[in-house]
């Protein structure tokens, strides 16, 4: 089963991009971030045509989730995260797809740093933090993926120095990541890959892709019912080099 996720950067104007990968790779689950786009504005009939039913969470112009399929029914179990009523984002779709529970996140950049939009961070990665606890406690086979927009160590970021003011790389930023982790989930991309440098997105400034000087900040965790059948995963990077592309890479994993 290979589960991707994937920060589109605006599932319409990207649309060409998204199907031109979904052709190429055939992913079994999809997450996506930052649709861009309000719920009925979603190129459902597109991603049908592709192979793929689809569930999202949009929202007019920001943020929107979505959890895409080939050939395993979806059937959704959560949309939006608990925890803050009064929170209107679109950044939380749960599902539960050939028996495993698959959450789909995009977590606040948060910056400018200090301020409201890095509180709201904060407050938001508490709240998951709080869900993944629960979704522990199930004891089923968990996937959380997405756009995390946390850095978690120095080895994720070309010049890590430069990053030492920003939401993504903040000290309290990378500790809530690893408070959640130690809930006891498996960082996939960081168990296959130890000591090597991944990076999964590229900014369009100053040539980062062609430098090569990116993050990791999409991330996979799973639950203790899959660390031990996470086979193998990777980085799409020659898709950051497409015309018209998002400034992230799609990111996968195959468990079996």
């Amino acid at each position: 089963m290979r589960i991707a996720t994937y920060n589109v950067n605006g599932v319409n104007g990207r649309l060409p991009v998204l199907l031109q990968w979904l052709a190429e790779t055939k992913p079994d689950v999809v997450c996506l971030q930052e649709l861009k786009a309000p719920q009925e504005k979603f190129p459902e009939q597109a991603i049908l045509d592709a192979g793929y039913q689809a569930i999202w969470h949009g929202q007019k112009s920001w943020n929107g989730v979505a959890i895409l399929s080939r050939g395993y029914e979806i059937k959704e179990l959560k949309r939006g995260l608990p925890g803050d009523p009064e929170d209107l984002h679109s950044r939380y779709i749960e599902a539960l797809v050939n028996d495993v529970v698959i959450g789909c996140l995009y977590l606040p950049n948060g910056n400018p740093t200090p301020g409201p939009k890095f509180d709201y961070k904060m407050a938001w990665f508490e709240r998951l933090t709080d869900h993944a606890s629960k979704l522990l406690e199930y004891n089923l086979p968990v996937v959380l993926a997405g756009d995390y927009n946390v850095i978690p160590t120095e080895k994720d970021v070309y010049k890590p120095e430069r990053w030492i003011n920003d939401a993504l790389f903040k000290p309290e930023v990378r500790q809530a990541f690893k408070n959640l982790v130690d809930q006891g989930w498996t960082d996939a991309i960081r168990k296959l890959y130890p000591t090597e440098t991944v990076y999964t997105f590229y900014d369009y400034f100053r040539n980062a892709y062609g430098r090569d000087a990116g993050l990791r900040i999409d991330h996979f965790l799973l639950s203790p019912q899959l660390d031990g059948r996470l086979v193998k995963g990777g980085v799409d990077k020659h898709v950051r080099g497409w015309e018209k592309t998002s400034d992230h890479c799609p990111v996968w994993i195959e468990i079996e």
